[in-house]
C-alpha cells in the first residue's frame, strides 16, 4: 500500500484576532511532515498567554523540530502574516519561521511579484488580471494615506476612527512579512503562486494527501471577486450596513481636502452639518469596508483529502471567492464530505455562506465522527453588536456550537502549553 498518514494533529495558536495553524501528518513509519497555514494577529492580544509570536514561533519551530515542510499565507491581511515579520539582528518571529526553511511556500496568484500591471509574458493570466493587481496596490496606497490621517477625523467619532484604523492598518503593506515570504522557501521553485485549479505543490510533499486549490479565482475566471454584496438574506449571517461608492484618492494627497472646517457652528447650520458628518462616516467607512473586502476575496483556499477524511482551510475567504469554486459540481461534492472546517474570516457573517457552504456540510452534528470546526478569533476588535456585525458574529457561533464539535480560541478547548496557549485535535485515517 502507497505512505500514506495515520493521523493528523491540527494545532490552533492562540494568536488573538488572526489564524495560526500548523497540521502534522503522521507516517507509520515514524516520518512526520509539517504544514503551517497563516502566522499573523492584529491588533494585540488581550487574552493571556495569546498573541505572543516570537514565544509561537519558538513552539512552533520545537514542535516541527526545526523542519517545517510548507507555509501557506491565504493573503496578506497583517492577522494572517505580520508574525512572518522579521527584525534585526534576526530575532523576530519571522527569523524563526525562516530557519525552519520551508520547501514551499504558497500565496495567491495576486502576490507573484512578476505579476505587475506591465508585466509582459506571464503564462496564465491575462489583462484583466494584472489590472487586479494594479487596483489592489492602489487600494493598500489608499489605506495607507487613510491611516495617515486618521488624525484628522473628528474626535466625536470614538466608533468610527477605532475601525477605520483596524481596518486600515490590518490591509496595509507588512512589507517585512511580505519580503520574508518572497523568498522563504529552499528554492525559488518552492516560491509558489496559486489560483483555482492551480497545482499546489504540496502532494509530493505529503506522501498519500490530495490537495486541491478551491480559490482564490483570477478576474478571468470570475470577475466577482471584484464587487462585494451589500446583501444577501439567503447566504449571510446578517444583512449587511450599506457600502459607499468606491473612491480612490491619489497615494500621499489628504482624505476629502475640499471639506470646509469652520470652528462653530451657526445654530442654522447644525442640522444640516450633522447630516453631513454622518453622511461622511457612513461612505468613510463603507470605501474602507469595501477594500477590506476585497483583500479578504484572493484568500487562498485549501481543501486537504486523505483516506475518506477531508480538511477545508479557506483563509478569510469571502461569498464573492466562494461563489466560483461552489458553482462547480465536482467542488460541491468535496465540500459536502468536509470533516475539518477552519471557520472562514474569524467567524464573520459572510465568510461561510449559509446556503452554499454550510448547510452543504453533511457531517454536521456533534457526534464523535461528526464535523470538527477550527475558529480563531477574539472579541471586541471588528463589527459591532449594535449593527449585528461583530466578529465573530452570534448566529453563526450559535449554530458551529449545535452541529459541530467546535473548538475556539475564543472559548472551550483552549489550552495552555508553557508560555502559548492553542486549540488541538486529532483527525484518525481510515
Amino acid at each position: 500500500m502507497p505512505k500514506r498518514p495515520q493521523h493528523i494533529r491540527i494545532r490552533g495558536y492562540d494568536v488573538g484576532f488572526g489564524d495560526c495553524f500548523l497540521l502534522t501528518f503522521h507516517y507509520s513509519d515514524g516520518d512526520e511532515r509539517h504544514v503551517l497555514v497563516d502566522f499573523g494577529s492584529f491588533p494585540k492580544a488581550t487574552r493571556a498567554k495569546a498573541g505572543n509570536m516570537p514565544e509561537i514561533a519558538k513552539h512552533i519551530e520545537t514542535t516541527c523540530g526545526g523542519r517545517l515542510h510548507a507555509v501557506v499565507a491565504t493573503h496578506r491581511h497583517a492577522d494572517h502574516i505580520n508574525g512572518f515579520a522579521t527584525k534585526k539582528g534576526g530575532q523576530g518571529s519571522g527569523d524563526i519561521i525562516r530557519r525552519c526553511r520551508p520547501d514551499l511556500v504558497i500565496q495567491p496568484w495576486t502576490e507573484n511579484p512578476t505579476l505587475a500591471p506591465n508585466a509582459k509574458g506571464l503564462v496564465g493570466f491575462a489583462a484583466p488580471d494584472r489590472q487586479h493587481i494594479s487596483a489592489l496596490r492602489d487600494i493598500r496606497q489608499f489605506l495607507g494615506a487613510m491611516v495617515r490621517h486618521l488624525a484628522r477625523v473628528p474626535p466625536a467619532w470614538k466608533a468610527v476612527r477605532k475601525e477605520l484604523g483596524f481596518l486600515g492598518e490590518n490591509g496595509l503593506g507588512n512589507k517585512s512579512a511580505v519580503t520574508n515570504l518572497m523568498t522563504m522557501a529552499r528554492t525559488k521553485a518552492g516560491q509558489r503562486y496559486v489560483k483555482f485549479g492551480s497545482p499546489s505543490g504540496l502532494e509530493a510533499l505529503l506522501p498519500g494527501v490530495t490537495i486541491h486549490v478551491l480559490g482564490p479565482p483570477t478576474i478571468e475566471q470570475s470577475a466577482a471577486v471584484e464587487k462585494q454584496r451589500r446583501r444577501d438574506d439567503t447566504e449571510f449571517w446578517h444583512i449587511l450596513a450599506a457600502n459607499a461608492p468606491g473612491v480612490t484618492p491619489k497615494g500621499g494627497a489628504a482624505l476629502f481636502p475640499g471639506r470646509h472646517v469652520v470652528k462653530s457652528v451657526p445654530g442654522y447650520a447644525r442640522w444640516l452639518m450633522d447630516h453631513a458628518d454622518a453622511l461622511l462616516r457612513q461612505q468613510l467607512l463603507g470605501i474602507v469596508r469595501r477594500m477590506d473586502d476585497a483583500l479578504n476575496n484572493t484568500s487562498v483556499i485549501l481543501l486537504f483529502e486523505v483516506g475518506g477524511k477531508r480538511l477545508l482551510f479557506p483563509g478569510d475567504a469571502q461569498i464573492e471567492n466562494w461563489a466560483f469554486a461552489l458553482s462547480k459540481s465536482d467542488v460541491q461534492k468535496l465540500v459536502a464530505g468536509v470533516d475539518v472546517y477552519k471557520v472562514g474570516h474569524h467567524g464573520s457573517l459572510n465568510a461561510t455562506p449559509k446556503e452554499s457552504l454550510w448547510k452543504r456540510f453533511t457531517k454536521r452534528g456533534t457526534g464523535a465522527n461528526n464535523l470538527m470546526t477550527f475558529l480563531s478569533t477574539e472579541r471586541g476588535h471588528h463589527g459591532s453588536t449594535r449593527n449585528d456585525t461583530e466578529v465573530p458574529r452570534g448566529p453563526l457561533v450559535d449554530a458551529l456550537k449545535e452541529e459541530s464539535r467546535l473548538k475556539s480560541t475564543d472559548g472551550d478547548g483552549r489550552t495552555v502549553d508553557g508560555k502559548v496557549a492553542l486549540i488541538e485535535d486529532t483527525v484518525k485515517i481510515r
